[in-house]
């Protein structure tokens, strides 16, 4: 989900993804706010509805969906189809039960052991600059807005680091919010891997430094690497280049040779895993580093917790600018350029980034869905539209009209629920906006504003008035038209000029509950099998008997369909060391860098398939005796799904010294000990 490409499917995992909850409760005014970062592309309002279903039944009058935000740190390598909206799940086959009810029943989970480890805490905020891990995508675009407003910025992307540091009363370590802006789409749209990428990995890295010994899944302490205003901000930091030629792309329009397809954004690795390694250890050691200095450096947050939730209908949104002009937005429309993609991900058709101009042949084709009418393009010019999709509602709405908005408040800390992609510039006009507010109205003079980017739902992108003129892939994608984001700086405004005075809002209308007009197209599974003799679980191509510190490990098994069990809060696969009593202790899961899962339907009429399971070891990985666990469900036919596990021969890794070759030696001579392949019991 995310690249909007319908050949990326699902094949394995190589980093779990987690949902990371925090609970700020103030015991004297009796008010509590929630915070969660999820490892998803975005959360959509689905998602957020039936989490506050299921965590409100749990715990009544204590949440709800005013006071809990859920924001999404925009991984492109994690399932999609969780939407109710069509446009979002196109590239889905439609709409996926499964994908919704794993997210929601993940983040309840998550609250619900957020809310069950409660404690008298403190907390300090501090930012710092991280440079060089991140670029601007669409530099024309930025350059657009005036240059009095550029010139009191540095870069043309934001390198502030803003990161919470929780601790218990005893200066205990508790937990960890970062806010960055960045994409996560180090890993590209080549890859079928389940993963957080950047940021996934970014606290997987915290999270073990902090509890060293602990699996992924029964940490502690909890880091969180949330989302800020990544509209226009690529990981992929060596810049777009023509894969065919090695130089750079047209700048103003991201082509080769007048195409957008040979025109790709990499690195700063030499794949996307280096690159996802690279791109997320620096946003784990910045955030390290203030999380060391923020009781020194950082604001010891005081005062009162409060929030404030509005439903708005984004596409009937009025206001009159500085200028006294009144203007209105729109309703949604995607346009041209939405199709070309990104230098992070291009588009599949002949598409461009920076069009202004329709096409009679794709003007043709989109009119089937809606031909917009002459309001509508005038309302969303300078931007030709391709879908317009806020005029059509058949079968079910293409994509949302009513947007919740949110302000989260802890003493100083102010949260901001962007339910969407704003950009830099975007974000930058919120935040100084909000900050005046509440540090000259509300008077607080070290007011921190924090940008939660994707929470609660999504409406796609949100560029400047200036941005959208140039109409890139972020101002087509911005839906509401070309004065959406003053409409939400107005709106947000208001919130806090509202919560500044200790005066509700009002509620809004609710959007539409379409879950039971979902259409899908994903088949389930019917069945799975394995050749007659053989076991699920069983090795296909065993493990070696010696491995030397460094060295791949990779065991192919007999597997069946992950789709019968997610195994949530377990895993597909086990490292396993022995130990000195002879038990066996797992050392790494499916949630950790150094192991993949990679699954393959071998035989479609059959059902048969396999699973390929590697693990990395490390140039330190410490010596001894290790086997590798596979598990999952099959599904018999007529049946309900039914667990396996097989296990792959014990081997050894060894250090890289001249006892390796004795040991080689050793298996040579002893091939006949070696056990055959038994299913566990």
């Amino acid at each position: 989900m995310g690249y909007a490409k319908g050949s990326q499917k699902t094949n394995g995992i190589h980093l779990r993804q987690y949902s990371r909850a925090y609970v700020i409760a103030d015991k004297q005014e009796d008010k509590r706010v929630v915070f969660v970062s999820v490892d998803a592309c975005m959360i959509s309002t689905l998602v957020k509805a039936q989490v506050i279903k299921k965590i409100s039944a749990l715990y009544p009058g204590l949440y709800n969906e005013t006071n809990v935000c859920i924001s999404g740190i925009h991984t492109h390598s994690g399932p999609g189809g969780f939407h109710q909206y069509i446009l979002l799940d196109v590239t889905s086959l439609g709409f996926v039960q499964q994908s919704l009810d794993a997210l929601a029943e993940g983040i309840a989970l998550s609250i619900d052991k957020a809310h069950k480890s409660m404690k008298p805490g403190n907390l300090h905020v501090t930012s710092g600059e991280l440079v060089g891990a991140n670029i601007n995508r669409s530099p024309t675009s930025y350059a657009n807005n005036p240059a009095k407003e550029r010139a009191m910025y540095k870069y043309n992307i934001d390198t502030t680091m803003t990161i919470v540091k929780i601790t218990d009363e005893h200066n205990g370590d508790v937990g960890m919010i970062s806010w960055f802006p960045v994409h996560c789409t180090s890993m590209n749209n080549t890859n079928g891997l389940i993963s957080g990428d950047n940021k996934g990995l970014a606290s997987h890295l915290f999270e073990k430094d902090m509890n060293p010994r602990a699996l992924p899944h029964e940490v502690e302490f909890v880091a969180a690497f949330a989302q800020a205003n990544e509209g226009d901000v690529s990981p992929n930091t060596k810049g777009p280049h023509c894969m065919d030629t090695g130089l750079p792309c047209d700048t103003e329009h991201s082509t080769c040779n007048g195409r957008n397809e040979m025109c790709v954004a990499s690195g700063p690795g030499r794949d996307m895993f280096e690159s996802t390694l690279i791109i997320g250890s620096k946003q784990y050691e910045k955030a390290k580093e203030l999380y060391t200095q923020a009781n020194i450096t950082g604001i010891k947050l005081s005062g009162p917790i409060d929030f404030r939730h509005q439903f708005v209908d984004m596409s009937k949104q009025e206001l009159k600018l500085e200028t006294g002009e009144m203007v209105k937005t729109c309703p949604a429309a995607m346009g041209y350029s939405f199709a070309a993609g990104t230098t992070d991900g291009p588009g599949d058709f002949d598409f461009t980034q920076g069009t202004n101009s329709t096409n009679k042949f794709w003007s043709f084709v989109s009119q089937f869905i809606s031909k917009p009418s002459p309001q509508q393009v005038d309302c969303q010019k300078p931007k030709p539209i391709l879908l317009n999709t806020g005029e059509v509602n058949f079968p079910y709405a293409w994509q949302p009209s009513i947007i919740p908005i949110q302000l989260l408040r802890v003493g100083q800390l102010v949260i901001t629920s962007l339910p969407g992609e704003f950009t830099t510039m975007s974000g930058r006009r919120v935040r100084n906006a909000l900050t005046k507010i509440f540090k000259e109205d509300g008077k607080i003079a070290n007011a921190t504003v924090v940008l939660a980017g994707l929470s609660n739902a999504y409406a796609d992108y949100i560029a400047t008035f200036e941005e959208y003129q140039k109409q890139r892939y972020e101002a087509a994608s911005t839906i509401y038209g070309p004065h959406t984001l003053s409409a939400y700086i107005n709106l947000f405004s208001k919130m806090a000029t509202m919560m500044v005075q200790g005066k509700p809002v009002a509620a809004g209308t609710a959007p539409p509950d379409l879950l039971s007009k979902q259409l899908s197209f994903v088949l389930p599974v019917v069945m799975d099998s394995v050749p007659v003799g053989t076991e699920f679980g069983q090795p296909i191509t065993d493990a070696q008997m010696v491995y030397k510190q460094g060295d791949l490990v990779t065991v192919t098994f007999n597997s069946a369909d992950p789709r019968n069990n997610l195994m949530t809060m377990n895993s597909f696969l086990a490292v396993e060391k022995r130990s000195s009593d002879g038990s066996w202790e797992v050392v790494y899961t499916d949630s950790h860098w150094v192991t993949k899962f990679e699954w393959t339907r071998t035989e479609t009429l059959l059902g048969r398939s396999s699973a390929v399971i590697s693990w990395q070891t490390g140039s330190d990985e410490p010596v001894g005796m290790y086997r590798v666990r596979h598990s999952g469900y099959h599904k018999p036919l007529f049946e309900d799904p039914q667990p396996f596990t097989g296990v792959s021969r014990t081997f050894k890794v060894v250090g890289k010294s001249k006892s390796y070759k004795s040991y080689i030696n050793f298996v040579h001579k002893n091939q006949n000990r070696v056990m055959a392949y038994q299913p566990l019991e």
